[in-house]
């Protein structure tokens, strides 16, 4: 553990959600051609992500048991494989349905990978460690993002749909490749996880759900992490572009400054994580709350918002991603490793059902009120997107009313085991105290040379 093949197992293991990542955020960057190619109404065009998202969102439990029994290297390898197969089909698609298939494949890779690479770290990685490096997984893996706003993007433009979709294909291909050479579930000589009996599965998938702090970061995954998904994944390019008349290149210029604030954040969010973990729950409402003011002052904003205020948008919900991570340190902390995979699946359904309810409620509005007329009848007028993106509101305040009930029955657990949580002014006394015993034996180590000099 913690050796250098550990870093390379975690390294292809990273590179593996990255390109997962690049699959599933390339139709977002898509969906003007989409709609051109598919003829194709803004509800029919929300319905690819959101039958790809609810593929995902279903295979999260069965996944979680799946790895907990098989192991992620298996796992992370057949992921790929599907995706591969699913950006191929979406190359050669002609009809709405057949486009649909391609992205329901991409959907069940993109669900086989995740998991499997969080599940990596407690076999590979000890100590303190892990939630650094849960962060880092996901900073990493969201430069997929890049990928699909950039390279992806001018592929697309300059070659054509069927060229961008199968060079995206041929990224899965060599993951499928390096996680089979590289990739193993454990060191060597390493002791094999007890599996349990299949029977037992779904009295383990109970256990994990009666847990409080499962459910905390289930509704943490939820709160915080749909605003950025809808945005990146599916709304947030025509938005900007049509609603907003930013130019396509400024767009993937925003799309870009999306993924540089998660890998900003999600260190320092990873080590205070580390650092206060009673007060997880109290930095994931600040976050939420965060994100709804910014959403409100662009979509209050009279005429179309300037760029620097779409750039604050754009970086509020950037740090919903790493921010969103800290529900899968619920999912570690409060369950046994033995159930580990099925308590993340549980965690990571939240935010997925909460990002495909809002982009196939925006695609509905949109489209009633282009029915009726409204802005002209223009599908992505300005005025139509501000009423349709007010949705998420809705979402978010079932996600909040959520976090605060289960965080007071998972404290009121705690308490039972006679764990009390101190109050914030003793908490950030107790962290300036922390900080000034690491300031004075900083400079007692740097005054120990001059004391020998003086000798």
């Amino acid at each position: 553990m913690n050796s250098k093949r550990a870093w390379i197992v975690w390294g292809i293991g990273v590179l593996a959600y990255l390109v997962a990542v690049t699959q599933r955020t390339t139709f977002g960057v898509a969906g003007l051609e989409a709609t051109a190619r598919f003829d194709a109404t803004a509800s029919i065009l929300s319905v690819f992500t959101v039958v790809q998202l609810l593929v995902y969102a279903g295979l999260q439990i069965p996944v979680g048991v799946l790895v907990d029994r098989f192991g992620p290297r298996l796992l992370i390898a057949g992921g790929a494989a599907l995706m591969v197969a699913g950006q191929l089909q979406l190359a050669s698609a002609e009809s709405v349905g057949a486009g649909i298939m391609g992205r329901s494949l991409v959907g069940a890779g993109d669900a086989l990978t995740f998991i499997s690479v969080l599940r990596l770290l407690p076999a590979w990685f000890s100590g303190r460690r892990i939630p650094v490096l849960t962060q880092w997984t996901g900073i990493v893996g969201q430069l997929g993002q890049i990928a699909s706003a950039v390279p992806f993007a001018y592929v697309l433009h300059r070659f054509g749909w069927s060229t961008a979709f199968v060079s995206a294909a041929s990224l899965s291909v060599l993951i499928v490749v390096l996680t089979l050479i590289f990739v193993r579930n454990r060191p060597p000589g390493a002791p094999s996880p007890v599996l349990l009996p299949l029977r037992q599965t779904a009295t383990s998938l109970a256990e994990a759900w009666r847990q409080p702090g499962t459910r905390l970061g289930m509704w943490t995954h939820f709160t915080i992490q749909f605003p950025g998904t809808v945005f990146i994944l599916m709304w947030g390019f025509p938005y900007l572009v049509s609603a907003e008349g930013v130019d396509p290149s400024w767009a993937s210029a925003l799309m870009t400054l999306f993924v540089v604030v998660a890998i900003i954040c999600g260190p320092w969010l990873g080590s205070w994580v580390g650092r206060h973990p009673l007060r997880r729950s109290t930095m994931v409402l600040l976050i939420a709350a965060a994100m709804a003011c910014a959403w409100l002052a662009v979509l209050l904003y009279p005429g179309p918002a300037p760029l620097w205020l779409l750039a604050l948008l754009v970086a509020a919900l950037a740090i919903g991603g790493p921010g969103s991570m800290i529900g899968f340190d619920f999912a570690r902390t409060y369950n046994p490793g033995r159930r580990l995979g099925t308590a993340t699946g549980i965690v990571n359904v939240g935010g997925f059902i909460a990002s495909l309810v809002s982009m196939y409620l925006i695609g509905v509005v949109l489209d009633v009120l282009n029915a009726r007329g409204f802005s002209g009848g223009d599908l992505y007028a300005l005025e139509s997107f501000r009423i349709a993106l007010a949705v998420q509101f809705f979402v978010m305040a079932v996600g909040v009313a959520g976090i605060l009930r289960t965080r007071a029955q998972a404290r009121a657990r705690m308490a039972d085991d006679g764990v009390r949580l101190p109050p914030l002014r003793q908490a950030i006394a107790r962290e300036r105290q922390r900080k000034q015993v690491e300031r004075g034996a900083r400079q007692a180590e740097r005054k120990a040379p001059e004391r020998e000099n003086d000798k």
